[in-house]
């Protein structure tokens, strides 16, 4: 039984015979439709030619969320959006939190060395493209639901492609599948808002890419994928590449270049003072190809730089005239710092505050076309504090963290994207006694989400996982700007990512193992 969506939803599926051939139809059609992902080591077994694929986990229902809090994450995405470019504009702000946490993690030193080498000898693209997501997840105090922010993404914010076919699965399912069921769930009694986020990151891009113009060196222009090595993932991206090469009259050149073969094939055109990033392709070297867009789908945790020849490669990208999605401070501005300071109450007390903080109306006053603004941003985030030792909000989580009962409350966080970098609860504590005290700053401690109880099936793997479930729903937005007059040229909401996860899972990502593919069905 679920608290959101009543009665007996979703069916529980006791025969085998009718459960086996819903199981099979989401197999084949997932296949079918390339809601897809490569099989891991353990199962592709020698597959040296990469011929196999399989389907990815998913849930057999579309879960229910509350109407009105999925409204309202996609009402606010446009202000998101304009915050994050906002905040990837003020350097002495950013420069300021770099040096808060650069102490205990070099990853985010690295990022910033990279930009200031950059900016030494002057920025060339002035443009800068974001495909962000902003990801919630549904908190229930007493009868009252609300959006709480988990977090923001400024770098490969996955899973557009497979989400918007996810969409259509259920759909799929329920106009053929779901109402012939021995409790059947009739069609008009779902419903599963339209998802057409590949389509819509793939208008961002496309949006750049026109911004970009023609090459002032006589070469065809493209759009560089950076990936990494062994992507599982591949089926996801692909659906932005074929979005992308259909956005306009003419087809969209677009290339995927692994992240560790940067200085390999691509370099800077010669005597240029605009220093445009050409292209090689390995397959046709006799081909140049000067790139408009580079899109990181890789570059976004330290294991994609093994060494210092990585971080030159990063550096040349973010040197060159071509539009990055995203620029080293707009990944900058990801950081997990950059939330913690947005939303920590200026109380001196570690408790709710019931307006937005001085920093968050730097950035957003409410007076912005009197709609409110920050204010509406504030009431999406949930409490999260600092750990440094110095202010009075960090000493206060420095105490809740390391006590026994209190942290249970909370999960810790570093500089990271990505799943499986989190510690929850009473592993905060071991967590901390491991890290030397000086760089406890580096990370954040946030209070943890109360969703309301849901259940539902996943299928992962081929096998059922049946039980009580938790939703995190993440919503799209691209948004290009210009980071020297701070002009918005395009700015939209693009779609929505569902992913669910078993309630004893402590982590959600789909591709680290944690989560599967889901889509809404507003109640």
């Amino acid at each position: 039984m679920s608290s959101l969506a009543g009665g007996s939803y979703p069916p529980a599926l006791d025969d085998a015979l009718e459960r086996d051939r819903l199981v099979q139809t989401i197999k084949d059609w997932t296949i079918a439709n390339g809601l897809a992902v490569r099989p891991p080591p353990e199962l592709a077994g020698n597959d040296s030619e990469g011929v196999l694929a399989m389907s990815a986990p998913v849930t057999l229902f579309p879960s229910p969320f509350p109407r009105s809090c999925f409204e309202e994450a996609v009402a606010i995405q446009p202000k998101y959006n304009e915050l994050y470019a906002r905040i990837s504009q003020d350097e002495e702000f950013l420069g300021a939190l770099v040096q808060e946490v650069a102490g205990g993690d070099e990853f985010i030193a690295n990022l910033w060395d990279v930009h200031r080498r950059v900016k030494e000898e002057g920025y060339v693209q002035n443009l800068s493209l974001g495909l962000f997501r902003s990801d919630y997840m549904v908190h229930q105090d007493g009868e009252h639901l609300q959006i709480k922010q988990v977090e923001f993404n400024t770098i490969a914010s996955s899973f557009g492609g497979l989400s918007a076919q996810t969409t259509l699965l259920h759909k799929h399912l329920a106009r053929t599948e779901y109402p012939f069921l021995k409790d059947p769930i009739p069609q008009s009694s779902l419903d599963l808002p339209t998802n057409e986020s590949s389509k819509r990151l793939a208008a961002g891009l496309y949006a750049a890419f026109q911004a970009y113009g023609k090459s002032a060196l006589g070469h065809p222009t493209c759009a560089l994928f950076l990936v990494q090595d062994g992507e599982r993932n591949v089926f996801d991206q692909r659906h932005l590449e074929y979005a992308l090469q259909s956005s306009g009259p003419q087809p969209v050149p677009v290339f995927r270049l692994p992240f560790s073969q940067i200085l390999t094939h691509t370099s800077l055109a010669p005597s240029s003072p605009n220093r445009q990033l050409l292209y090689h392709p390995p397959h046709n070297p006799a081909l140049t190809f000067e790139v408009a867009v580079v899109y990181l789908r890789a570059g976004y945790g330290p294991s994609d730089y093994p060494s210092a020849s990585a971080w030159e490669a990063r550096y040349q990208i973010e040197r060159s005239a071509a539009i990055t999605c995203p620029s080293v401070l707009t990944q900058l501005a990801g950081m997990k710092k950059v939330q913690q300071v947005l939303a920590t109450p200026e109380s001196v007390s570690v408790s709710s505050s019931p307006s937005p903080n001085s920093i968050l109306r730097r950035f957003i006053p409410d007076d912005d076309n009197d709609d409110g603004s920050a204010s509406a941003l504030f009431k999406t985030f949930t409490n999260i504090y600092p750990l440094d030792g110095t202010s009075v909000a960090g000493r206060e989580a420095r105490r809740l963290a390391t006590d026994t009962e209190e942290c249970k409350k909370y999960v810790m966080k570093p500089q990271r994207e990505g799943g499986g970098n989190n510690f929850y609860r009473s592993a905060i504590p071991q967590r901390l006694r491991e890290v030397p005290e000086s760089h406890w700053g580096s990370y954040i401690l946030m209070e943890l989400i109360t969703p309301p109880p849901v259940t539902n099936t996943i299928l992962r793997n081929g096998k059922l996982e049946h039980g009580g479930v938790i939703s995190e729903l993440g919503v799209y937005g691209t948004c290009l700007w210009d980071q020297k007059t701070g002009q918005v040229l395009h700015n939209e909401e693009a779609g929505y990512l569902l992913r669910t996860k078993g309630d004893k899972s402590e982590e959600g990502g789909v591709a680290a193992g944690y989560g599967c593919m889901d889509s809404c069905r507003l109640v």
